[in-house]
């Protein structure tokens, strides 16, 4: 209704109170846009026009349409409902027009009501009866604009706002920010107090709470208030904020800077350089105010230095920018900047013109990048830092080193060597991070040196670490400085590293971080702040079995440690007032506080308590082993004083000890509890002493304590005799009886060289407790068996088993009385030949009678009964295993050895992983006995065997032992043996098994170590067992080549993570003893390159005058060269390093090695036509140069069948093309060949065939033959021929020569010319001087520049015991001409380096600018009034891409409309925006432009809109009566219609179309992409039109 129809009506209506009923409706319907609009026109005609009798009942009448029609009405509208937003608008003009009317008190009703809503919690329901908090942010909008200033109303409407952006999504604090605080600021007459009070309230909730949500959302705020924030304006009378001076401000923009999300960076960095900008126009000199307790200064303008700020914040600027890139090729470039950013910080750090904490905001940006080589250029370069060596900066940055710093350290990545090292050096980063550590401690103020660093060690210790930048953070810190900074706090914080960070499984690697950090601790521990007891403590968590051994040079460092510092290590309270003898012996000279304090805590451990024995639980280990480890320094300790008396102290010290063990057989009332500690201290000292094999070499601290332990043993094994022959019977005696047979073992270990002790054990003890055990294993079981019965016959299985393992492992002299004793187990077995009751027998759940209270379920018994049964059937196998290995055949009557064999498949399945190594060792005897029966069930043995295997293969613990019983029991001697015809499920069953091995070995490092190491020494056996070696041992190898074949060509290509492990551990491994780990632990060999060291000493062995062996030799060299053939016919073009390219090289090395030891018929036959093949085959250089020296090396053997060289220059040259080069190559060693030929002839032969090869097409060619020339026609000295022999042949290849020598007229050729020449394989190698291992493995690798982890260090082939040298093979050159020759290829090209100025001049500035960051999640704000706020231009080009469908054309289009200042760009449907792919092109582009939705079937009716707007439509195809590009004049009103990528312009739609425009093309496709063909025109029609004012 218009305005006109309702003045009308009012002239003639005498009540209008009627007419505004009449247009009123229902509460609760839904009204027409065009009632409610003419409702709001009838209000405000009567706001202006009303009578003032008329005017309190028009109040009341507009006050009822607020609470009747508006507010119900506004409760309907969802802002979801696509037809909500056009309603909601009609609604609120008709609720501004009746605010305008209303009074005061309606106002503030009207408020609350609204306000109440945003404080709502959006739970996501929809109830009818509630506003919609978008609707009611629209409404409180509307409210504020059109009622006059009330303080009450705004303070509450911004109190309410306030809290609610704290709580709510970004799109809806946009909507807060933009409808309501953009309105308060904007009409209210006092707009300071209003901003005043917004800006307080974020910077107190981000004081408050610093977390990461909280500095986007304020910053979010403060972007969208920058304009009233930093206003040019100098108006006095608007007191604004001042965020130059506030330290609160810059606190949020360095988090923000830091931030993880990439907006709230660009926000951030807006807000600084608006700062920026403002403190430079003000020209007045600012600085914020200091937080209480601090002294920094965040930022400071001073008008004296401003074209020094004003640089330093651009700099600083362009820096932030271009990190968002993540680009390494684009930040580099700018380090120098940040370079230049620290000088000026460190040389102005004193008057605080620049905080070092806007430094730490780079680096931390950095360090948060997605691109690693990002964060590893940052961390480089902070380490690098020269500004550190200054205390205050040194100071300023400690925080930012122990916390983002170590968090950034933690990533393994940026431990991987340089291209530059060698694989045993120690990356760059470890190296640059104990300089850093070093020189950091050495800047810091003393006074903040030890809390700084026991920071940084409680860092270490509150996070999980990996084995690699845990081990170099250790090194770092045993590499500081000696002096005391550490208390008993640091020695409990490095505890902490010990036990939370210990998690690796790499062994070595997890040693060598506890030697480092014990070696930080001793030297950085202040000894006059922490007591010995903490000391020793803190020693505990160094495990002796990877660090902390006895005689390692870590042991003697400790030793030492403690020799110059016991006199100064405090007293604990118990050491202090102890005992008067306690005194006394610490005031004693000739006594030292270590020796004391050992003595008294040893007492103290000795004395247990009346209470003890209640539980009957077995004490603690951890406290004896810390009395062991104490016992053995303090021995040590006096050895190394100058005192006679040294070694006499140590009997005095172990006395308590000693007499408790005296008293164990005779004193039967000794407590339970001081038994079992007794024992559990004698058991660690002897595991810490461990065992040398040469007595001779033990020294005197051993050979003492061994002296004073051995006076105990008999009385320490009556005891044991007693209590595991009838006295164990409760559960908790279970685990005291593996403390009795742990004890017993080292005994027997430790004391087997002493002939009285060792006679006494086989011929008395071992024979009494034998016959105890298997008298209580034959008793008949119960048939409700209680614990007392069942844990008997476990201790007493447990102690045969020990007992069989001793006696395996020791003496197998059927004549002793321990040996006869042990075979007497056959009887319990084996009562019958055809019974197996005794084998897997399981022992039934007792009835726990000792507490009825107890209920079943809730018993220890019951609960760990499962466990104890399956070691009491492993115990069963360990001793069937001695009996099979010890008692003769003849004698052992033994059940048919098939169902013994399925006994051992059953115990498979029974018993878990770890247990099953026993079954798998008594399997390896029985199962070549049962492979002529029952094949299928040999089959089913070693399938079963193998799966076990494979179910832990994630268990490291227990996977190495059970694989390497698995390795013995299928690949058995005899096994291995049998032939395809006789046992073919078997073999197969083999083949197949090892096939799966290879494979697990391509993914866990050193599974095929285990099994070429045993087939090795298996087929060829070094030693003592060479002599039982047969030849049809051997003759197993032909059926497996396989092995052998797959072994020569080993080297699985790492993951980098996995080669970064086999890096580092290389490095701790070259550290040698210098590093206690490698001397404490006892690792396998699992190096991936042992294999092949292995495989390769065997072959070196091989007897060539053997027929077996020699046709090993032969069928391992076909096996090779077809692998070799089949990668060059599967692989054209192979790249370098690949694993084609390190099989195809690991071949021809093999084959180098073997040569000499081939047949000559072999050679001739087989082995040169198919190297001669290989020759004309595309290769890497590292194999064209094997080949190459194989052939010379076949040819030097062989000269007869110099004929094959010279038939590979006759082949079609089509044929050869560039791979003739290899067989010039030969022909420039020819002087190593031509004494073994007919000189005159062959020398011609070759330099007639070398001169059709100069004048070749290519320059390579060309080259290398003339290489080959210069290098033949020397030889012609030697009197080959002369001069009047040679005729015109001379006068061409002096003709050619000087061509070769007049390259260095022609530029890069001749550099070429050069560079061949020297290169090493026409240089300093001689192929016949230079045959050796190291040539072949080392040097060969590393002159072609093979991947270094390809190379065979001659080191690890002389570590390895077996590897044979001989004089036709030898391990080293016997010159070093061609070992210190460095890597050089001549086709190299120099590569010149820019200067740090030319790098930085070409900086790549792909970034977006800061001021463009502004407000991108405000969605009120639409795309023109975002672009108009930053000062954009924009053209009248219309783009319409409705025809278009794919998102990644519209998405990179987009970007290019915004790009070049579209007006618009027209779409088929705005969901595009939402797409993945759109947005990735896009890269926001979308939030700039203005975008519009046509659909295809409306797109007719939109241009012909367009057309009567003045719009000149310009379809983009290729017509008969199209325009050249080039030519065209664009009108400034013009519209781009682009076509379908694949239809174009549809018939109907080019009717429409004023002109067509088709781009040049000189190509023969048809057609460009619809994106690039767009932005060509729309580039052309910006240069045409915006080109002028904008600089295009």
């Amino acid at each position: 209704m218009s305005r006109f129809l309702i003045n009308t009506l009012l002239s003639h209506c005498h009540d209008p109170g009627n007419l505004l009923n009449t247009l009123r409706w229902q509460s609760t319907s839904l009204p027409d846009i065009d009632k409610i609009e003419a409702l709001t026109t009838l209000i405000q005609e009567l706001s202006s026009k009303s009578h003032p009798a008329q005017e309190e009942h028009v109040m009341c009448e507009v006050q009822s349409v607020i609470w009747d029609q508006c507010m119900p009405l506004l409760k309907m509208i969802s802002s979801e409902d696509d037809g909500g937003k056009d309603l909601l608008g009609a609604v609120c003009g008709l609720f501004a027009a009746c605010l305008s009317v209303c009074q005061t008190d309606v106002h503030e009703q009207v408020c609350h009501i609204l306000l109440s809503v945003l404080m709502m919690r959006d739970d996501g329901s929809h109830e009818t009866n509630r506003l919609d908090m978008d609707v009611a942010i629209e409404a409180t909008a509307v409210l504020l604009s059109s009622i006059p200033y009330n303080r009450d109303v705004i303070f509450k409407a911004l109190s309410r706002t306030l809290c609610c952006i704290k709580d709510t999504s970004d799109s809806r604090v946009s909507k807060i920010i933009v409808r309501i605080w953009f309105t308060i600021l904007k009409s209210c007459s006092k707009e300071s107090e209003s901003l005043h009070q917004i800006w307080e309230d974020l910077l107190a909730w981000h004081q408050r709470d610093q977390t990461e949500s909280v500095t986007a959302r304020v910053l979010l705020c403060l972007t969208a208030l920058s304009d009233h924030l930093f206003s040019l304006e100098s108006d006095s009378s608007f007191n604004r904020p001042e965020p130059r001076r506030s330290q609160g401000f810059f606190r949020a923009i360095q988090a923000g800077l830091t931030h993880r999300d990439s907006v709230t960076r660009k926000r951030a960095l807006y807000l600084l350089t608006r700062c920026v900008a403002l403190a430079d126009a003000r020209r007045e000199d600012v600085g914020t105010c200091q937080t209480p307790g601090t002294e920094e200064i965040l930022f400071k303008w001073t008008s004296e230095k401003k074209q020094l700020l004003r640089e330093f914040w651009e700099d600083y600027a362009l820096v932030l920018e271009t990190l968002e890139e993540n680009q390494i090729h684009v930040i580099r470039p700018v380090l120098s900047r940040i370079d230049m950013l620290v000088e000026t910080t460190s040389i102005n750090v004193e008057d605080g013109l620049f905080s070092p904490s806007w430094l730490l905001c780079l680096y931390q940006r950095m360090f948060y990048s997605e691109n690693k080589a990002v964060m590893k250029e940052g961390v480089n370069h902070l380490l690098e830092l020269k500004a550190m060596h200054h205390p205050g900066f040194a100071l300023a940055f400690s925080q930012f080193v122990i916390g983002p710093l170590m968090d950034v350290l933690a990533e393994s990545s940026l431990y991987h060597r340089s291209a530059q090292q060698n694989i045993r050096d120690r990356p760059e980063l470890g190296k640059k991070l104990q300089t850093f550590m070093v020189n950091f401690f050495n800047s810091l103020p003393e006074e903040n040196k030890g809390s700084v660093l026991l920071q940084l060690i409680q860092r270490l210790g509150s996070r999980h670490w990996c084995a690699v930048p845990l081990l170099f953070l250790s090194q770092a810190l045993s590499c500081l400085s000696l002096r005391p900074l550490l208390n008993s706090d640091g020695l409990r914080a490095f505890r902490e590293v010990l036990r939370c960070t210990m998690i690796t499984h790499q062994v070595l690697l997890r040693g060598a971080s506890q030697c480092f950090l014990l070696h930080a601790a001793l030297s950085l521990t202040d000894v006059s702040a922490v007591s010995l007891n903490e000391v020793l403590s803190f020693l505990v968590y160094f495990r002796a079995e990877e660090s902390l051994s006895r005689g390692t040079t870590l042991w003697m460092e400790l030793c030492d440690w403690l020799r110059m510092n016991e006199d100064h290590l405090r007293l604990t309270d118990g050491d202090s007032g102890s005992s008067e003898e306690l005194q006394d012996q610490t005031s004693n000279t000739n006594r030292a506080s270590v020796f004391s304090h050992v003595q008294q805590r040893l007492k103290t451990f000795l004395t247990a308590p009346a209470s003890s024995d209640e539980t009957g639980s077995v004490p603690d280990p951890a406290e004896a082993e810390l009395l062991a480890r104490a016992i053995l320094l303090s021995a040590d300790l006096q050895q190394s004083k100058t005192e006679p008396k040294e070694i006499a102290g140590l009997e005095q010290l172990l006395q308590p000890l000693l007499d408790v063990l005296h008293r164990l057989s005779t004193n039967v009332y000794l407590l339970q509890h001081k038994t079992d500690k007794s024992l559990q201290l004698l058991l660690r000292l002897l595991q810490f002493l461990g065992r040398v094999e040469d007595p001779e070499k033990e020294d005197a601290v051993a050979v003492a304590l061994k002296t004073q332990v051995v006076s105990a043993v008999v009385s320490v094994q009556d005891f044991l005799l007693r209590r595991l022959s009838c006295e164990l019977r409760e559960f908790c005696d279970v685990e005291r009886a593996e403390l009795y047979l742990s004890v017993l073992r080292e005994l027997v270990l430790t004391f087997a060289n002493v002939s009285w002790y060792g006679s006494n054990l086989l011929q008395n003890y071992i024979p009494k407790l034998a016959t105890n055990c298997l008298k209580i294993l034959k008793e008949p079981s119960q048939q409700k068996p209680f614990v007392s019965g069942q844990v008997q016959r476990v201790v007493s299985m447990a102690t045969l088993a020990l007992l069989c393992d001793i006696a395996d492992g020791g003496v197998r002299n059927s004549r002793s009385e321990a040996v006869r004793s042990l075979h007497s187990l056959t009887d319990y077995f084996y009562p019958s030949s055809s019974s197996l009751q005794h084998l897997n027998q399981t022992l039934l759940k007792p009835t726990a009678a000792s507490d009825p209270s107890v209920s079943p379920e809730d018993s220890p018994v019951l609960k760990d009964w499962g466990r104890i049964v399956a070691q009491y059937i492993r115990d069963q196998w360990m001793c069937l295993s001695f009996l099979q290995k010890s008692v003769p055949a003849g004698h052992l009557q033994a059940p048919e050895a098939p169902e013994v064999l399925r006994a051992a498949v059953e115990a498979l399945a029974l018993l878990p992983g770890h247990l099953v190594l026993p079954v798998l060792d008594y399997m390896t005897t029985v199962l070549p006995k049962v492979a002529q029966s029952d094949e299928s069930l040999c089959v089913d043995a070693i399938c079963a065997s193998w799966k076990v295997v494979q179910a832990l293969s994630t268990n490291p613990q227990d996977f190495w032992s059970t694989l390497q019983g698995f390795v013995r029991l299928a690949f058995n001697r005899e096994l291995l043996q049998l032939s395809d015809e006789q046992n073919p499920q078997i073999t197969a069953c083999v083949q197949q098994i090892a096939n799966e091995l290879m494979d697990l070995a391509q993914v866990r490092s050193g599974v095929f170590n285990v099994l070429i190491q045993h087939c090795c020494d298996m087929w060829l056996p070094s030693g003592a067992e060479k002599a039982v070696q047969t030849d049809g041992v051997f003759s197993s190898a032909l059926s497996h080549l396989h092995i052998l074949t797959e072994a020569c060509v080993y080297g699985p290509v790492f993951r980098r993570d996995q080669r970064l492990i086999q890096e580092v551990q290389s490095y701790v491994e070259q550290l040698g003893d210098s590093c206690a780990a490698n001397t404490a632990i006892n690792s396998d060999n699992r190096d991936d390159q042992f294999p092949r060291i292995c495989v390769l000493a065997f072959l070196c062995r091989l007897n060539p005058s053997n027929r077996l062996h020699q046709r090993v030799m032969q069928e391992l060299v076909q096996r090779l060269l077809k692998k070799d053939a089949e990668i060059s016919k599967s692989k054209v073009r192979y790249y370098s390093n690949s694993i084609q390219h390190r099989v195809k090289n690991r071949v021809w090395q093999t084959l180098l090695l073997l040569l000499p030891k081939l047949r000559a018929e072999f050679v001739s036959e087989f082995v040169l036509s198919r190297v001669c093949d290989a020759g004309f085959c595309s290769n890497q250089a590292s194999v064209k140069y094997l080949i190459e020296w194989t052939l010379i090396l076949i040819l030097h053997r062989y000269p007869s069948h110099i004929h094959s060289l010279w038939d590979c220059f006759s082949l079609d040259h089509e044929k050869t093309k560039t791979s003739i080069c290899t067989f010039l190559s030969v022909l420039v060693h020819l002087n190593i060949l031509l004494p073994k030929l007919d000189e005159k002839v062959h020398w011609r032969r070759a330099v007639e065939v070398i001169l059709q090869w100069c004048f070749s097409h290519n320059f390579s060619v060309r080259l290398y033959a003339l290489l080959a020339l210069k290098r033949v026609w020397e030889l012609k000295d030697t009197n080959v021929l002369s001069e009047e022999n040679l005729g015109g042949l001379g006068t061409v290849v002096q003709a050619c020569l000087n061509q070769a020598e007049a390259m260095q007229n022609t530029g890069n050729a001749m550099k070429n010319w050069t560079r061949i020449q020297e290169h090493f394989f026409f240089g300093v190698f001689h192929p016949i001087r230079d045959y050796s291992v190291e040539t072949i493995f080392e040097t060969f690798p590393r002159l072609s520049e093979l991947a270094e982890d390809e190379w065979l260090p001659v080191w690890k082939f002389e570590s390895f015991g077996n590897f044979p040298s001989c004089a036709s093979l030898p391990l080293k050159n016997p010159v070093m001409d061609l070992s210190e020759h460095q890597p050089g290829d001549w086709i190299q090209q120099d590569q010149g380096e820019m200067e740090q100025e030319e790098r930085w001049a070409e900086v790549q500035k792909k970034i977006t600018p800061w001021k463009l960051s502004v407000q991108e999640q405000e969605p009120e704000l639409i795309a023109q009034q975002r672009a108009a706020r930053l000062g954009k231009l924009t053209s009248a080009l219309l783009v319409v891409a409705s025809l278009i469908d794919k998102p990644t054309n519209l998405g990179g289009l987009c970007r290019t409309c915004e790009i070049f200042g579209a007006k618009a760009l027209v779409l088929d449907s705005l969901r595009h925006v939402n797409d993945k792919q759109f947005q990735a092109l896009s890269v926001s582009s979308e939030l700039w432009l203005p975008l519009l939705e046509v659909k295809p079937a409306e797109l007719s009716d939109f241009l012909q809109l367009k057309k009567r707007e003045g719009y000149w439509v310009i379809g983009v195809e290729q017509t008969s009566n199209s325009q050249n590009l080039q030519d065209y004049k664009f009108p400034e009103r013009s519209l781009l219609l682009l076509g379908n990528e694949r239809e174009g312009i549809p018939a109907n739609l080019l009717q429409l179309v004023d002109v067509c425009v088709e781009i040049p093309q000189q190509g023969i496709t048809r057609s460009l992409n619809v994106h690039v063909s767009a932005a060509l025109l729309v580039w052309e029609y910006t240069r045409q039109h915006l080109g002028p004012s904008t600089g295009l």
